[in-house]
């Protein structure tokens, strides 16, 4: 499986990412709530709300899903933040060369479905995805795909509003 190219502002995104201040948080209501929302708007077993690092995906929130982050080399979302204009929909894992032969997608949690939306930074980083995940082959009425990129733009938002009240409080 090819790894996913790196965006041509990586050392600014990166950058944009850590000033978040979000990798390996503790859960929060409002990115849960998030993920439920996704999950039941779009049908999907699996919700997360993922952040792109050097090395890895990490997940700030999650619905049925049991793994914190996954090394960067696997991750669907890697691709999708190469995309930041539109969703990246890959209706059968197996059918798609990039994945197709990814741990991810022969081994547990068995992804054959993935839809993922960016998520920014104010600043117009992609730093990751609202993505949900299925184990059988599918895709996304038009109205859950317009659903997935709503609720994605209210986790940047919620990203936003976090950033701002730290910033008053310090």
């Amino acid at each position: 499986m090819p790894a996913a190219d790196l965006p041509p502002d990586e050392e600014a995104r990166l950058k944009a990412l850590r000033e978040l201040e979000l990798l390996d948080t503790d859960p929060e209501a409002e990115f849960d709530d998030l993920v439920r929302r996704a999950a039941a708007a779009t049908d999907a077993p699996i919700a997360v709300i993922t952040l792109v690092d050097e090395a890895r995906q990490w997940f700030k929130a999650r619905v049925n899903l049991e793994l914190e982050s996954t090394d960067r080399d696997v991750s669907f979302c890697a691709h999708a933040i190469l995309t930041p204009d539109d969703l990246t929909i890959v209706p059968d894992t197996l059918k798609d060369e990039r994945f197709n032969d990814n741990l991810l997608v022969i081994e547990d949690p068995n992804i054959r479905f993935y839809a993922g939306a960016p998520i920014f930074t104010p600043d117009g980083h992609p730093v990751g995805t609202l993505c949900v995940i299925d184990a059988a082959p599918r895709n996304l009425s038009d109205e859950q795909a317009q659903a997935l990129r709503e609720l994605a733009g209210e986790v940047s938002r919620q990203i936003e509003r976090r950033r701002l009240e730290r910033a008053r409080a310090s």
